[in-house]
């Protein structure tokens, strides 16, 4: 929810948000020690959705 990192890898797979962000943190308490850093690089690197631009209305 910081990054949107966990919602993104949710969508790309098609699966609940949910999940993802409950690995994640899971993978903290386990000690995994690539968490973490992966978050940090995918926060900075990934691009963001492109956001749809509202219609103009033509005179």
């Amino acid at each position: 929810m910081i990054a949107g990192v966990c919602a993104g890898l949710a969508e790309y797979f098609e699966i609940d948000p949910s999940i993802v962000r409950l690995l994640f943190v899971g993978g903290l308490f386990v000690g995994a020690p690539g968490v973490l850093p992966a978050y940090i690089v995918m926060a900075l690197i990934v691009p963001e959705a492109p956001v749809d631009e509202p219609a103009s209305i033509a005179d």
